[in-house]
């Protein structure tokens, strides 16, 4: 890779014991330690030695489930999660660099309640915040809260009228939640906490704005009740598989994570998404656009792939998510991510299918392997997470020109 190439963004998305639904069962998982700090503290980390960008932290609303229509029943697998913006917030203040992402759902939540949570992770880890925006289909999460209701679909109905009647739905309300998300951060000026002893002033209350924002799904006044948080706006992310989804992440995200199985496919979900972006009006802004990829690693070569073969031998069926599953040595897939990388992503969100075992090959191996070929970051070089993704801290639209 040419020193003019753009250097990769790297990124791990943490799930309880690894991806695969057996890693729990593996000598080196830890499956006693899952609902504890100490765990998460130790992955978040090992992600820092590795110089990654930032971690992921998984969360829904019920449990982890094969099926997209509710509760699978098996017993077989791990089952129940920390509540992943609270998890963040612990490890927050035992990480330097690392940038934070938690997952949260946005359907039959109240965007008030998360803009403030999430500017609190922004204040508390120095400004390496950001929130994963998730949409929730299934007819169980709903009855949790007993406000809506949402049809039982099957995954292949989703392309049906009633389907994309719901994805417009769900994405629809998303993106309404986002903006209000993005308003209340803003909703305090920069300079707004004055701390005025002389004249027992702390704010100045003028500089504190109702966001006034009226639409289909919200109808929210404002303001929030946490300062503007100290990237301004803190990162905004979604996966995405299919047209509504690419649409949220052109109009709403700074980042979008993607599921391309080839490079052809990275290439039209790359260009549907830059095209979403000009007509959103937001051409000029950067967007990054990271593969997601389950991998499995091991120096020798070979190895990786009996591990893969063990780990499946105990499920019904061989594991095939919904990303792309990579089972080699760190090299072969620095050639993979290289190759992927000319289709225009940005980076990668690696899903490392064992914790921590395979957590340990990407930042021992693999990371060592993209430096080496001048693809990957010596050192952190930014304080934000903004920064390390080379974004803008945006200015405030409600402070006055």
């Amino acid at each position: 890779m040419s020193r003019s190439t753009p250097l990769l963004h790297l990124a791990v998305a943490l799930d309880g014991a690894g991806w695969h639904p057996a890693a729990w069962r593996e000598p080196g998982a830890r499956p006693n330690d899952l609902f504890t700090a100490g765990y998460w503290a130790d992955l978040a980390a090992e992600a820092e030695r590795g110089l990654l960008d930032f971690v992921t932290i998984e969360d829904s609303l019920g449990q982890q489930s094969s099926s997209f229509t509710g509760p699978d029943g098996r017993t077989d697998q791990v089952r129940g999660r920390l509540d992943a913006v609270l998890t963040a917030a612990r490890i927050a203040p035992l990480t330097t660099h690392l940038g934070l992402i938690p997952a949260a759902v946005v359907t039959h939540t109240e965007p008030f309640h998360l803009s403030k949570s999430v500017a609190t992770l922004d204040h508390v880890s120095g400004g390496r915040a950001g929130v994963q925006v998730r949409v929730s289909g299934r007819a169980d999460e709903a009855a949790h809260f007993g406000r809506r209701e949402v049809p039982r679909l099957p995954v292949a109905a989703l392309d049906s009228p009633a389907g994309r009647a719901l994805l417009e739905e769900l994405f629809g309300e998303a993106a309404d939640y986002v903006e209000v998300v993005r308003r209340l951060w803003d909703s305090w000026e920069d300079d707004a906490e004055i701390r005025d002893v002389a004249t027992g002033r702390f704010i100045d209350r003028a500089k504190l704005h109702y966001i006034d924002f009226a639409g289909r799904h919200f109808s929210v006044k404002g303001p929030s009740i946490t300062p503007r948080p100290p990237q301004g706006q803190p990162l905004v992310a979604a996966l995405a598989h299919r047209a509504e989804p690419f649409r949220l992440v052109a109009t709403s995200a700074d980042i979008g994570f993607v599921t391309p199985h080839d490079t052809a496919q990275a290439t039209a979900i790359v260009e549907e998404i830059r095209t979403g972006q000009d007509r959103a009006g937001r051409g000029g802004q950067t967007v990054h656009i990271l593969a997601d990829l389950v991998v499995l690693l091991d120096d020798e070569p070979g190895r990786a792939a009996e591990r893969r073969a063990r780990l499946d031998a105990s499920l019904d069926a061989p594991y095939a998510g919904d990303a792309l599953v990579f089972a080699g040595t760190p090299a072969e897939l620095a050639d993979l991510l290289q190759e992927f990388a000319r289709t225009g992503l940005t980076g990668f969100r690696l899903r490392p299918a064992t914790l921590p075992y395979d957590l340990e090959r990407i930042t021992g191996g693999l990371v060592p392997e993209l430096q080496r070929r001048g693809a990957f970051r010596q050192a952190y070089q930014a304080g934000t997470l903004r920064g390390l993704l080379g974004l803008p801290r945006p200015a405030n639209r409600y402070t006055a020109a």
